[in-house]
């Protein structure tokens, strides 16, 4: 399972979820950081939105979309909040968003 967090340098709000993902432990999982100043097309899709976060069950598998946390919400409750996303995954891997 690999968590994808969307990010750009100087963002606050960035540092501060990818810091309360690195307190979630219920679940094993890769963090997996995308600058978005690195590539033309996640600065184009994200430059107003980030953090942005997406789920993948395997590398073969599709991108899942993470409903935006709030900044205010505990290490328990972004738990919490993946799991809901993650119990709403398809099984196979297969699929689209």
């Amino acid at each position: 399972m690999s968590v994808i967090l969307y990010t750009k340098s100087g963002c606050h709000l960035c540092e501060g979820l990818q810091e309360k993902l690195s307190q979630v432990t219920a679940f094993p999982f890769v963090l997996e950081l995308r600058d978005i100043q690195d590539c033309a097309d996640w600065w184009q899709r994200y430059q107003y939105e980030v953090p942005v976060l997406y789920l993948r069950k395997s590398q073969a598998a599709p991108e899942y979309p993470v409903p935006r946390p709030s900044p205010r919400m505990s290490v328990d409750q972004l738990t919490r909040h993946l799991q809901k996303v993650i119990d709403q995954l398809p099984h196979s891997g297969a699929g689209t968003p």
